[in-house]
């Protein structure tokens, strides 16, 4: 079997150092808000090019601050409308829902599957106070035109880099192209933790400040709350392996960039629609997406041949229950996509004979 990411594969590839990092965690006697916590939050924000990181339990949680953050310090309020990709994963659009806001979904480019540029202006309205771009599959989503809709508009752009982590945007990386960025480091993702994980990255002082205390409790000083906050904290071991990995996090980036390489050099089937790379800085992989009109049958033919495969993802949020007051609406692209879409193994330990597998058999389907 192939598999679709071999998380002890790549473990064992840093074992020493983690093993190391955690003892060290272990022997402290410091398990929260100590010393890993601080030196992974100033590692992550100097790797990102921010002047803050601020830890926390996870990606979605990481969004939600962001959001809560706003409207404590008086520049958001619950009503105004945050515009957001149709197609990306539900935890962008809880982050918003969650603090009350309402998500205007636009729909993405059938090429780069991140937001369309060319359709955000058209759904800004006087209650429109920020742009959340995601950066879905571990591509950049940020234009130039972006950026210059929230000048005209006055709007915060906040970046989701869940997928994204090292990604780069004309030599900035993603998380700092905007105000604020939310992060994920799900064992999963390129930079992954060993259960959930998230940060905030941001230049913003008062924001990181808002940030620590509502996911703090609402405490800002001990005993003593300021807001109605959650428990929402990144733990020492989490922090301590989180930093090992970071050390590495280009070279893997690097490895998963050859294995893309080789898969759209050389998958030659027709039917096959693979990713469209105009700039190899701007992609780091986190999941490397395909698109056929016959992906179900596609998947079982790989998983009869030992390939494991995973659709990114089978239902659109419009068409949620949770949000079932969107069932109706039509995005054709966006369900396009969720219809079409099949991602093939991807990782930064899988070997040549592995990737020359998946193509070959995928070359073979009819």
């Amino acid at each position: 079997m192939i598999k679709f990411l071999d998380l002890q594969k790549i473990t064992a590839k840093y074992a020493d150092e983690i093993h190391e990092a955690v003892s060290r965690v272990v022997d402290s006697g410091w398990y929260l808000q100590g010393k890993e916590n601080e030196k992974f939050e100033a590692d992550y924000a100097s790797y990102i090019g921010t002047k803050y990181a601020v830890g926390c339990a996870n990606g979605l949680d990481a969004l939600i601050w962001v959001f809560r953050a706003y409207i404590e310090m008086g520049v958001m309020q619950p009503g105004d409308e945050v515009i957001v990709p149709a197609n990306t994963y539900v935890a962008s659009i809880l982050a918003i829902t969650e603090n009350g806001l309402k998500p205007v979904l636009v729909e993405p480019s059938i090429e780069t599957y991140q937001i369309d540029d060319n359709r955000i202006e058209e759904a800004v309205t006087e209650r429109t106070k920020a742009i959340l771009i995601v950066h879905l599959y571990g591509q950049c989503a940020y234009t130039d035109k972006i950026g210059e809709l929230c000048k005209k508009y006055n709007l915060k752009l906040v970046e989701d880099n869940a997928q994204a982590h090292g990604c780069r945007f004309n030599g900035k990386r993603t998380g700092s192209l905007g105000d604020a960025a939310g992060h994920s480091f799900y064992p999963g993702k390129n930079l992954g933790a060993f259960g959930d994980a998230g940060a905030v990255t941001t230049d913003d002082e008062e924001l990181a400040k808002t940030i620590c205390a509502v996911a703090n409790y609402g405490s800002q000083k001990k005993y003593v709350f300021k807001y109605c906050g959650r428990n929402s904290r990144l733990d020492e071991i989490q922090a301590a392996i989180l930093d090992v990995k970071l050390k590495h996090l280009d070279e893997d980036v690097t490895i998963r960039k050859q294995v893309a390489k080789y898969y759209i050099d050389h998958i030659m089937n027709p039917a096959v629609v693979t990713p469209i790379i105009k700039d190899w800085d701007a992609h780091v992989f986190h999941i490397f997406t395909i698109r056929t009109k016959k992906r179900d049958e596609l998947q079982k033919y790989l998983a009869d041949k030992g390939v494991q495969t995973i659709i990114h993802y089978p239902i659109p949020p419009h068409k949620q229950e949770c949000y079932k007051e969107w069932n109706n609406l039509s995005f054709p692209i966006t369900e396009q996509i969720h219809n079409e879409e099949l991602s093939l193994p991807m990782s930064s330990v899988m070997a040549e004979e592995e990737v020359k597998t998946v193509v070959y058999f995928l070359n073979k389907w009819k």
